[in-house]
């Protein structure tokens, strides 16, 4: 590089200066980047003014060492696979450093370091370590990138629906949405008994549902981090039984009922689904642990339930809603780096309660506005009924008959209302909702129920 300049070029984006083991060498690499992008000639002299006052450089012999590596130069055809070979030396010691620090925490007796964190926080370091062995990402050009874009509006244009992302299985829906997308960060909304943990269990099963012959295998990631993996599964088998999950719990079940479980339940066993029911993650445990699926199994969705149940990184718990804003951008992280949707539940403030009008805006979500800024999507679960019921007038008045009417009209009806959508306009989809059930379902199939 000392020599020929150009030899930078090619090993810029494979180098750091931390990947010299030598001091004076590390030295050294960092004057000569500086100077080439600063648009300056990194020769002996440049090199030999820019550290004159490094003691370390003085301690080596200076400019005799400079000489000295120039007297040893490769030829600039060989630069990169010298780059190459420095970089994987690094990754080598780095590796023996991990092995070490796993061996002594091992060993340990500190009650923070049990064996899942030790884990986690190895999976965490090598996965760090690989990206510092990725070249493949930054900028990138934009010929490459039109074709990807050309690609994806082709596939657009040659669908046979509406729908070009992941199918939620709720049509409706997915007209409006156009599918869930790679990438996005999508946030489901809305206070409690509004159906946000079923609405998000029905589209855990609609996709990972693999009985489809014609359908690719899609793979799906589902952390509850408010109710167990058996209340989970309870909740999914009462859906496709369409028995209530209070009844699978209490047993009151006849034999037809018991017979269409058992018959759901082979069919739930072949869903491409990974329930994580371990309470209070973090955000680096769920992308440690989202990677994990990923690398053995594929995934192509994941699923949060909830968003304020997951623990920050920082170990200070002074300021909560920068902790929302640091898990909200984690999340979108995931997306983007697995290129998968990523659907967060989210709780919405009380205040809600407080007003007339009970729909969700997009100021009453919880705690940060930058799960605003962060999502894609953001879709409120809103249910009329559930509202109106605890309004009922005193019986055989005239105001009752007014409720009744009314009760009727928004009987097991929900809206989902599209508040925020990055890729098209905001709107709003009916949908039908059996609370027995927990199940969603689109509004023109269930006329007949209504």
């Amino acid at each position: 590089m000392i020599s020929n300049n150009q030899a930078f070029e090619k090993i810029e984006e494979l180098l750091e200066p931390e990947f010299f083991s030598s001091k004076i060498n590390k030295i050294i690499f960092e004057s000569i980047k500086k100077l080439v992008i600063n648009d300056q000639v990194a020769d002996i002299n440049t090199i030999k003014v820019q550290l004159d006052g490094n003691e370390e450089f003085q301690r080596n012999g200076g400019v005799s060492y400079l000489l000295k590596l120039c007297e040893n130069t490769i030829s600039i055809i060989n630069s990169k696979q010298y780059g190459e070979l420095i970089q994987d030396l690094f990754m080598r010691r780095k590796l023996i450093d991990l092995g070490t620090d796993l061996i002594n925490d091992s060993y340990a007796t500190d009650n923070d370091n049990n064996s899942i964190n030790l884990i986690e926080k190895t999976e965490q370091s090598l996965f760090n370590l690989t990206n510092k062995n990725d070249v493949s990402s930054g900028p990138r050009d934009f010929e490459d990138i039109m074709y990807k874009t050309l690609d994806y509006a082709e596939k657009a244009f040659k669908k046979s629906d509406d729908v070009i992302g992941l199918k939620t299985g709720l049509s409706d829906f997915d007209k409006k949405i156009g599918g869930l997308h790679k990438s996005d960060l999508i946030i489901i909304a809305g206070r409690p008994s509004m159906g946000k943990t079923a609405f998000a269990t029905n589209i855990a099963s609609n996709i990972s549902n693999n009985n489809n012959k014609n359908k690719k295998i899609k793979n799906v990631l589902f952390f509850s981090l408010e109710m167990s993996s058996e209340q989970l599964a309870t909740r999914l088998l009462g859906e496709l039984a369409e028995i209530s999950s209070e009844s699978i719990r209490t047993g009151n079940l006849t034999k037809p009922d018991f017979n269409k479980l058992m018959i759901s339940s082979e069919e739930l066993k072949k869903l491409n689904l990974y329930i994580d029911d371990t309470p209070a993650l973090s955000i680096s445990s769920i992308r440690t642990r989202a990677r994990r699926v990923k690398r053995k199994f594929g995934l192509d969705l994941l699923i949060l339930d909830y968003l304020q149940l997951v623990n920050g990184d920082s170990k200070s718990n002074d300021n909560r809603v920068q902790e929302i804003s640091d898990i909200t951008r984690g999340l979108k992280a995931i997306a983007k780096e697995l290129e998968i949707p990523v659907i967060a539940l989210s709780q919405l403030s009380r205040k809600v309660e407080d007003r007339e009008e009970k729909r969700p805006q997009l100021s009453d979500l919880r705690e940060s506005g930058a799960i605003e800024q962060d999502a894609d999507l953001v879709v409120f679960l809103y249910r009329e009924e559930y509202y109106l019921a605890r309004t009922e007038p005193q019986e055989g008045t005239d105001k009752h008959e007014v409720w009744t009417s009314k009760m009727e009209k928004v009987h097991n009806i929900a809206e989902a209302i599209i508040a925020k959508h990055r890729h098209g306009p905001i709107s709003k989809v009916k949908l039908h909702f059996n609370p027995s059930w927990t199940k969603f379902s689109d509004l023109a199939d269930n006329n007949h129920q209504q």
